[in-house]
């Protein structure tokens, strides 16, 4: 009896047992590698969190969750708290994000639709992979005596016209939390835009053509047919751009002043949990060894929940369009 061949799925299915032994186990083997090396991040990672965990475990017994919610650092006498580091970290990391997402995802939609030249769009496509590949401590370093410098009558106005805000209270003197937001969103605006620029090439023409069909406008198109079909490409590009700024060393220890001390202020000296590892790991021992892995510890679990919550967000915007 011939095969049924009236639907692709009985046509593939035939040709897969009709495929030679040979070419099976190549199949297996792939398999069977790919898994391994699946296992092996994923025990690499298991690896690296109970090591970091070990090390802890004496401030978490000592500290608890007081850890969380105490500014005091004071390794002389062996008290320890790391709501600065972790105000900073989360300050620091979603401002620079309400800045850099509406800048990458519109540098991207710049870039993809038919606005200027393909020679032009190219040269800055370009340019924003480069930005990306610049390291940390060159930014770092343009950050201190380029950036600083140059934005600093800004923030004297800030000051001047909103001083009575908690949030703009403090006279900016150099290095602080706003200048190191600023250097985050010039270190995320590349990542945003790459993904956002794929993720918008990647819708099918049909959808651009069946809403020019049906009489709307070029910007009609992009916000209510092209953006909701990216969304969820574009919103995993973000959060894994909120990832990466949590966990900015380099860059962000030369430019927020590294300041032990809370204050709300954005224009004030702050702190991160990376760049407060990056400052004293090096000299550290006892307790405040553990105290720093306690912090480092804080810093996985928040960079896993946002991972977890970027997954969920992708998953329910893949349903819903």
């Amino acid at each position: 009896m011939k095969p049924d061949f009236s639907n692709d799925v009985n046509a593939e299915a035939f040709t897969l047992r009709r495929r030679p032994p040979s070419e099976k186990l190549v199949d297996i083997g792939f398999s069977q590698l790919s898994l391994a090396l699946a296992s092996g991040v994923a025990l690499v990672l298991l690896g690296i969190f109970l090591t970091v965990f070990g090390q802890a475990r004496e401030a978490i017994a000592q500290f608890g969750l007081n850890f969380l919610t105490t500014s005091d650092w004071d390794p002389v006498n062996d008290r320890y708290g790391a709501l600065v580091a972790i105000y900073g970290t989360l300050v620091s990391s979603l401002l620079a994000l309400v800045i850099a997402v509406p800048l990458g995802v519109g540098t991207a939609i710049f870039i993809t639709e038919d606005l200027i030249p393909t020679r032009i769009r190219e040269a800055i496509g370009l340019m924003v992979e480069l930005l990306a590949a610049l390291p940390s401590v060159v930014l770092g370093l343009w950050a201190i005596f380029v950036m600083e410098p140059a934005i600093r009558p800004v923030l004297d106005m800030l000051h001047n016209v909103l001083g009575w805000s908690p949030l703009f209270s403090t006279v900016p003197q150099g290095p602080g939390m706003a200048p190191a937001i600023l250097i985050l969103v010039v270190m995320v605006l590349p990542i945003i835009t790459a993904i956002s620029r794929d993720a918008l090439n990647q819708v099918p023409i049909e959808l651009r053509q069946g809403a020019y069909g049906i009489g709307s406008t070029r910007w009609g198109a992009i916000f209510n047919v092209i953006l909701p079909a990216a969304i969820s490409a574009i919103i995993g590009g973000v959060m894994l751009s909120l990832g990466r700024a949590m966990g900015e060393t380099m860059a962000v220890t030369m430019i927020i002043g590294n300041s032990l001390s809370f204050n709300i202020s954005l224009l004030a000296p702050g702190n991160t949990i990376a760049s407060m590892l990056a400052n004293q790991f090096g000299e550290a021992d006892g307790i405040q060894v553990s105290a720093l892995m306690y912090a480092a510890l804080i810093l996985m679990l928040l960079t896993f929940v946002v991972n977890v919550a970027a997954q969920w967000i992708v998953r329910r915007l893949s349903l819903r369009y």
